[in-house]
């Protein structure tokens, strides 16, 4: 699952710097941004989002080195690691509960301008650079009113099989001009979903043993091994596991406000259940610790002692991740 969140943040740090309509030719010259996003991920432990920044960080969420990493686990790493990507100035928000709250996303992405314009800011060092890129773009950006917005949901669509009438809406998210697909898979693989065609899902497998590359002298790699040199493959829908994580981009607050809508219009789509609330403010519910009532494998409350030691965050942690031990540990 490592590489497949490497996956849809990758996606996303191509909308931000790339655009949408981007696409990779065999050949074609490419621009600086170009190279900065493929070494934002190359296999070295001061990349931003390398595998080994991944595993460390996942540590931190209770994750040993080698073992499993469930969507939501991914997804909150992630989140962790993009406060270091000052180039990419991302705002990463994690919807929990089955919940987006849209006063949370607008006060993330609007946190940090304090200053009212440029005249009022303080003067920034324009030779600074973080992790060898310049720090200029990040500048700019908190000079802006809206910080590009990475939505991350993770969502568990049935007991131990995906819920058939969660299928509609999934394909639907797909549609969206914002999506950057699914991390997710089945028992004993991984895969990050971009599409679906009738009743099967479209994925990409990252998990390919291949050399590893070096930039040269001009900073530059050989950039042929980062993207996929044969089909995607297809898989019936009904063989997902239910553990997901849905991933959105939006550029601007009008690509915000664009996505609701039509988050919202999804629920007249006849045959289709919805697979998470969308609401303006967070429910007063939300900071009942009993709501949540699951031990870490779900099958029954917590005692006294676990509520009074566990934050919610740790317990939503264990119910999304609660079927990580029917998958197989990968090796990368």
């Amino acid at each position: 699952m490592l590489r497949c969140g490497q996956m849809i943040f990758a996606q996303a740090l191509v909308c931000r710097h790339l655009g949408r309509e981007w696409r990779w030719i065999k050949g074609k010259r490419q621009m600086d941004n170009y190279f900065n996003v493929l070494n934002a991920f190359i296999d070295k432990k001061d990349s931003y989002y390398s595998i080994h920044q991944i595993a460390q960080m996942g540590v931190g969420e209770g994750k040993s080195i080698g073992q499993w990493y469930g969507p939501n686990t991914v997804a909150q790493v992630l989140r962790k690691l993009a406060t270091f990507d000052t180039w990419s100035s991302l705002a990463v928000h994690i919807a929990m509960d089955n919940t987006v709250v849209m006063e949370e996303i607008r006060r993330l992405c609007q946190s940090n301008f304090p200053c009212a314009g440029a005249a009022a800011c303080p003067a920034v060092e324009s030779d600074v650079l973080y992790n060898g890129y310049p720090e200029e773009a990040g500048v700019r950006d908190r000079l802006s009113l809206w910080k590009p917005l990475v939505l991350l949901i993770p969502l568990r669509l049935g007991l131990t099989e995906i819920n058939e009438a969660y299928i509609e809406t999934l394909k639907h998210c797909f549609m969206m001009p914002q999506s950057l697909g699914v991390i997710g898979g089945k028992p004993n693989s991984a895969h990050y979903f971009i599409g679906y065609v009738g009743e099967e899902l479209i994925y990409l497998d990252p998990h390919t043993t291949q050399p590893a590359v070096e930039p040269n002298d001009s900073g530059c790699l050989p950039d042929e091994s980062f993207h996929c040199q044969h089909p995607p493959c297809r898989m019936s829908i009904a063989e997902l596991d239910p553990s997901i994580a849905v991933g959105f981009f939006c550029n601007t607050e009008e690509d915000f406000s664009d996505w609701c809508q039509q988050i919202k219009k999804l629920s007249l789509v006849r045959g289709a259940l919805p697979m998470f609330e969308l609401v303006e403010r967070q429910p007063s519910h939300f900071s009942n610790p009993d709501v949540l009532n699951l031990t870490p494998g779900g099958k029954g409350p917590l005692t006294a002692s676990a509520k009074s030691n566990s934050s919610d965050a740790d317990r939503l942690e264990r119910f999304f991740d609660s079927e990580d031990e029917d998958f197989e540990i990968l090796s990368l």
